[in-house]
């Protein structure tokens, strides 16, 4: 991107990297990663022994900043331009799908994309750097809409009485910077006592969610992993927040074959012909290690499952716990 402020020179650590890899070892195959970031997951699973990764984004900075090492893999690295939702439409029949939907640290640092509540900018949030951004939904959307993004998207329990600051301070002048939409927000919360997180987190993950329509792309994603995966293919979510994971792990047991049970003491109904079989039967979270090593990792979870040799199907969205906006903020 041209005249683009340089993210900081802090190594990029991808998010449970060794307890990813030690869960599909043996590496081999084709794998796509369609969250291709700082390609760190990319990078792993080529040095663990696949033959080809297929790297996605949509976000064309991506690609940029992986130049000065992508060559080093030759033909085995494919960057493909696109959303992860569209997956089984770059490749099929493969053995292994990772997604990591965390935002890129690459994204966080740049201060002209808007993601961070730390950092003054302008205020984006869009990852295709196409379309309507943050500042367009702050200031054009109504109130009830607000809070209703800030309840369902970031669950934020103060949503509609943030709503209200943001609609009263933008009849004065437009919301136009991230630090201005964090002033507004602080002035309607408590000041966090240490340990807790920025007033700010959970406003800007609502709003960074509507604007990129994540649930809609993690559902839909979910689906094509599930047309794209040859049988035996392996399928590695990486979450880092409750509705997400919630989601991925719904769609797999769903998917799995598990109904759940009338009660705790009744036996689970398993179905006939599941698209997968659960590898972690609960989701791996970071070590010791790595909280050490990298403390963004501490709410990561990472949920891995087997595609099986049954027919593709559907699931509804609200199988799998996407929220629904139009219920009532608090």
């Amino acid at each position: 991107m041209a005249g683009a402020e340089t993210p900081s020179d802090k190594p990029h650590i991808p998010v449970l990297l060794r307890p990813l890899l030690a869960a599909v070892a043996p590496v081999s195959g084709v794998w796509l990663d369609g969250t291709f970031g700082a390609g760190g997951y990319t990078r792993g699973l080529l040095d663990a022994g696949a033959k080809k990764v297929i790297g996605v984004d949509r976000d064309p900075l991506a690609f940029e900043m992986a130049a000065d090492w992508s060559e080093d893999y030759g033909d085995r690295l494919v960057m493909q331009p696109g959303v992860f939702s569209r997956m089984d439409e770059y490749a099929r029949d493969l053995d292994g799908i990772v997604l990591d939907l965390g935002v890129s640290s690459m994204q966080l640092d740049l201060a002209e994309r808007g993601f961070s509540f730390m950092k003054d900018g302008p205020l984006d949030m869009r990852m295709s750097q196409e379309g309507e951004s943050a500042a367009d939904l702050v200031n054009n959307a109504t109130e009830a809409q607000l809070a209703d993004i800030l309840f369902h998207y970031g669950e934020e329990r103060a949503s509609r009485r943030i709503a209200k600051a943001i609609v009263k301070a933008r009849t004065d002048e437009p919301i136009t910077t991230t630090l201005r939409l964090v002033e507004i927000i602080e002035s309607c919360l408590p000041r966090p006592k240490p340990g807790q997180s920025h007033p700010a987190t959970r406003s800007f993950q609502g709003l960074r969610i509507a604007v990129n329509a994540e649930y809609e792309e993690l559902y839909q994603g979910l689906m094509a992993a599930e047309r794209a995966l040859r049988p035996g293919g392996q399928l590695a979510v990486v979450t880092f927040h409750s509705i997400e994971d919630r989601m991925v792990k719904r769609f797999l047991q769903s998917r799995a074959g598990k109904t759940g049970r009338a009660n705790r003491y009744a036996p689970e109904i398993e179905q006939e012909q599941p698209q997968f079989t659960l590898k972690t039967r609960k989701a791996v979270g970071p070590d010791d290690q790595e909280l050490q090593e990298n403390p963004r990792s501490r709410s990561a979870k990472l949920r891995v499952a087997i595609r099986t040799d049954a027919p593709s199907g559907e699931i509804e969205a609200r199988a799998v716990g996407m929220p629904q906006l139009g219920g009532r903020a608090k």
